[in-house]
Parts: C-alpha cells; structure tokens; sequence
C-alpha cells in the first residue's frame, strides 16, 4: 500500500503519524521566524552581512520565511512521507510573491501572499458549492461526522470566512503603510500576520462547534 503525497485525512491507514504539537510547530514556525527576523532585521544584518544585500528588514524576513517553508515541509515529507495541502498552497504562493517582492525589491507582492491564499481557498470552496460539492468534507471528515446540510454549511461559512480574511489583510497593510513610516508598518503588519490572523481563526473555529453539535451524525444517532 503507497503512501499519499498529499496529506489525507488522520485515519487513512497509509497516513504515518505525527504529535499535533510537531504539526503545529511546522506549519508556524516559518510564521515566526518570518514575525522575528522583521523585527530583528537590522540586527540579523549586521551579524550575517551578506543579508544587508536583500535589502530592507522586510526582505530579509522574505527570504528566512521561503527558507523555512521549504524546510518546514521537507520535514513534513521525511516525517510522514506526504505534504500537507494547505502548508503546499501557501509554500508555492511565498516562493513566488516572495521571489518577486526581493528580486524587484517591492514589498507589495509579499503583503499580498496572504490575500491571495485566503482568496484561493475560498474560491476552491465556495466553488464547490456552485457544483453542489461541500469540499470541506474531504478535509475533515475524519475529524467529526455531518450531515449533508451541516458540511454544506459549514463550507459555505468557511468561504466566507476566508474572503473576510483577504479583504482584511488588504485593509491592514494599506491602512498601516498609509499611517506609518515603512519599517514601523511593516512590523505591525507582521505581527498582525502572525498573532491577529492566528487568533481571529481560533474564534471562527470556536463560533462554528454549535453548528457542528447541532449538524453532527453521531449526536443525531445518540437520540
């Protein structure tokens, strides 16, 4: 039995097993390090002069961020033997916005990687629903049991969730480089990156258990 590239869902038995902690820290690490090394940039300059010839803090950060994706998912692949779909997509959106946002020296394409990913991400999803296709389904339906009404719900509110996300991003970057000076926006805008976004998906998360208690198969199957 061969194991899947693309990660499955956690009962698949040719999906080897990693602690949700290691999984969590791959899929956040490189966000951190991308939060750290903007504010640090500077520093991490003077250090390893070599990175002063990538230009501003930003970019620097740019460059760490690609690095550790790349390294965050070949761990991924060595530990389990398969990618993770949505790490993948957004691997390939910073490889090349951020490419581009060093090579050209504008920082434009890589504040709009997440604007992009969100946007794709809803467009798969609400997609789907067009063709009658709750996609989120096949995401988690090893991790609890809906009904047909409950999954179509649950994608619906996920998409929408995801283009809140890519306005906002816009909204947050825009507004913080038209306030700011530069180097000060873009580390709000980093931090923002990493805490706002992390915790805004946490409470949809949370927001969402009614709707899943109330739509899930095994709950109806107890009454």
């Amino acid at each position: 039995m061969s194991n899947p590239i693309l990660e499955t869902g956690p009962s698949d038995p040719r999906q080897r097993k990693i602690s949700p902690g290691l999984k969590f820290a791959l899929e956040m690490g490189p966000l951190l390090i991308f939060f750290l090394a903007t504010f640090k940039g500077h520093w991490l300059a003077s250090v390893f002069p070599a990175l002063d010839l990538l230009g501003k803090p930003l970019f620097i950060a740019t460059a760490l961020f690609m690095i550790a994706t790349i390294i965050s998912l070949g761990v991924s692949w060595i530990l389990t033997r398969s990618i993770p779909m949505m790490p993948l997509v957004s691997g390939a959106v910073v490889l090349v916005f951020g490419g581009l946002s060093i090579w050209l020296q504008n920082d434009t394409f890589i504040k709009m990687k997440p604007t992009i990913v969100y946007a794709l991400f809803s467009a798969v999803l609400l997609g789907g629903l067009a063709f009658n296709r709750p996609l989120l389904g096949y995401v988690f339906d090893q991790a609890f049991q809906l009904d047909n009404d409950g999954w179509h719900k649950l994608t619906l509110r996920w998409g929408i969730f995801f283009i809140f996300c890519a306005a906002l991003n816009e909204i947050v970057w825009r507004g913080l480089a038209a306030i700011y000076p530069p180097d000060i926006a873009d580390e709000y805008w980093a931090a923002f990156k990493l805490f706002g976004f992390t915790a805004l998906t946490f409470l949809f998360v949370f927001s969402q258990m009614p709707l899943i208690m109330r739509h899930s198969i095994e709950q109806h199957g107890e009454k």
